[in-house]
């Protein structure tokens, strides 16, 4: 079918570039509504076949038909006389091809073969999609608020909206339309209404990400960032290690003036970000992880994934910190269940020995157990129930200085 078919390629051409769809799958979608037409006008398709020319978009639909003395299936055969009149070499047994011309597709076969065309267009292009953004799973995206259903919110990310659920919202942040928020895609997944984006600011790995962005040595490998532990829109502590004796690692991440770590802070809405140096002993990196409180000594068990810390009677309030938060923190991002005892406590129990009177520093840390990256981290109940005396403890005995901890952290 030569005519018309200019304008109908041209805009099937365009069709493709603005959905990103490939013109073999157009084709081939057109191809089979052809054949969709076919049957639903002639009860059946078994013997029909499509021809378009890729480069100019001409088509033509053939029925293939058996020469006969008398029809009895004008759809499969043609009559003897009939089929001379096409040409009169044909004889009977001939199988002939006869052009089957559009405009003798009924009206509901012309529809069917459409709805088959757009149905496909529209899979496509969701396919399309799907492939784009199942790329930016697991990364940082720049979105905007465009509307609310109940508590949760949907973000433009582009072609595409994420579902930032109330699960995955950091409790106090609040948003406005139009608001510009980073979010981390945490998965992408198909539906029957196309890809769906579920997206977080709560998952330790934005930190992480943001990092990435804000800092060109983490960026680059130089910097690693090996632990991170999270309580969204609160705290949050991240270990960081060096591949290059030159470059400090915190240093790094932190940034002159602490411009580099200040960007994050500011993007997560004043979350509070603890950067410390990782360490393969374990017990150099608790004492790392429970800063910014000081520690006199640590006990760790690498095989039992435990670890005893005395820390000064007046830092015991830091170190625990406010509802238990810092050795919390502290624990999930070293993989170890911490004790935390101050001077007294430990003194009292007699977990110790006398470290001040018998002991150098360097005594207290076993260079033989190293930390097994693999380790599951602490649970928070049990974690609380471990640190409850402890806390009872210290408001007891060492109220004012509690006080004057508290304000230091």
């Amino acid at each position: 079918m030569a005519a018309n078919t200019n304008d109908f390629w041209d805009a099937l051409t365009d069709l493709a570039k603005e959905k990103n769809i490939s013109m073999d799958v157009l084709i081939e979608t057109i191809e089979n509504s052809l054949l969709i037409a076919c049957k639903n006008n002639y009860g059946k398709a078994d013997n029909a076949t499509v021809e378009i020319d890729k480069t100019t978009g001409e088509y033509h639909v053939y029925l293939s038909k058996t020469v006969v003395d008398e029809v009895m299936d004008p759809v499969e055969e043609i009559s003897l006389s009939d089929a001379q009149d096409i040409s009169g070499k044909h004889a009977i047994g001939d199988i002939i091809q006869i052009e089957v011309k559009s405009k003798d597709f009924g009206r509901i076969a012309a529809t069917a073969a459409k709805n088959t065309i757009t149905q496909k267009i529209r899979e496509e292009e969701r396919k399309v999609l799907y492939e784009e953004y199942y790329e930016l799973q697991h990364k940082v995206v720049t979105g905007v608020v465009t509307r609310f259903s109940g508590s949760n919110i949907h973000v433009n990310l582009g072609k595409l909206e994420g579902f930032l659920s109330e699960s995955e919202q950091v409790k106090g942040e609040y948003y406005k339309p139009q608001d510009r928020i980073k979010v981390y895609i945490v998965e992408v997944k198909t539906s029957n209404k196309g890809p769906r984006i579920l997206v977080s600011r709560t998952h330790p790995e934005l930190v992480k990400k943001l990092f990435e962005e804000e800092v060109s040595e983490v960026r680059d490998g130089i910097v690693e960032i090996k632990s991170i532990s999270r309580e969204a829109g609160s705290r949050t502590k991240i270990a960081v290690w060096s591949n290059d004796e030159d470059v400090d690692p915190v240093g790094a991440c932190v940034g002159q003036n602490g411009t580099r770590v200040n960007a994050i802070v500011n993007e997560l809405r004043g979350e509070k970000i603890d950067i410390v140096e990782w360490d393969e002993n374990p017990a150099y990196l608790i004492e790392n992880a429970l800063s910014p409180a000081k520690v006199v000594a640590v006990i760790a068990d690498a095989d039992e994934k435990t670890a005893r810390v005395v820390v000064p009677d007046y830092q015991l309030s830091l170190a625990i910190g406010k509802e238990g938060q810092n050795a919390r923190l502290a624990a999930r991002l070293t993989g170890f269940k911490i004790d935390i005892k101050s001077e007294t406590q430990a003194k009292e129990a007699g977990d110790f020995l006398d470290y001040e009177e018998d002991y150098d520093d360097d005594e207290y840390y076993d260079d033989d157990e190293y930390y097994d990256e693999d380790g599951e981290y602490t649970d928070d109940a049990e974690y609380e129930e471990d640190y409850e005396d402890s806390e009872e403890s210290e408001e007891s005995e060492y109220e004012e200085d509690s006080e004057e901890a508290t304000e230091e952290e």
